[in-house]
């Protein structure tokens, strides 16, 4: 029934400073729930590219430029997602994604922490009262602090940061993480 659907129908919009790894995150919850098969660089060194960067100029140059929505399902719910471009010459656009959002994810790079793009995404998000979850990412590279970016949440965003996923090792020696909330491990199976 279309009322049932409607209901289980989530939006949610994956947002970020530039090369954060939005996309990547995206690709990786189609991989996972079983949407896409394969997973692609986002920079199309493979020759295919990521799924959710359709224009040739997204591929070539490894950016989102135009909003993308795709979906998936997770569970009993329908998941509408909408990958928005991290670059500061397209905040419009990000703008008018975040119109019809359910929730957000903020993406945030381990390394670099809170940037000048991270900062105008929450501004936005507050406009439209947007509950979001801050997703910390890249804790494979070298300089990887995620405590150091809960830091930076809470003082250039001003919001009640905590870790509810803690890393297994960081940078080189990262291989998982544990859920504070499920209260168990999960580790990588194959090699990165």
């Amino acid at each position: 029934r279309s009322s049932d659907l409607a209901a289980s129908t989530r939006n949610i919009g994956i947002s970020a400073h530039i090369d954060s790894g939005k996309t990547t995150l995206t690709e990786r919850i189609l991989f996972y729930t079983g949407r896409i098969k394969a997973i692609h660089d986002v920079r199309g060194k493979d020759g295919v590219g990521a799924k959710m960067d359709s224009m040739d100029l997204e591929r070539e140059k490894g950016i989102t430029i135009q909003s993308a929505a795709t979906h998936c399902v997770w569970k009993s719910s329908h998941v509408n997602i909408i990958d928005t471009p991290g670059h500061v010459d397209f905040t419009i656009e990000v703008e008018r994604a975040l119109r019809v959002l359910d929730g957000g994810i903020l993406v945030l790079c381990s390394v670099a922490g809170v940037q000048s793009q991270s900062l105008t995404v929450d501004r936005q998000m507050k406009r439209y009262d947007i509950p979001r979850l801050a997703f910390v990412n890249k804790l494979d590279r070298t300089g990887a602090d995620p405590w150091r970016v809960i830091e930076m949440v809470r003082a250039q965003m001003g919001l009640n940061a905590a870790a509810v996923q803690v890393p297994l090792g960081l940078e080189h020696a990262h291989r998982g993480v544990v859920d504070l909330v499920e209260r168990r491990a999960v580790t990588f199976e194959v090699d990165r």
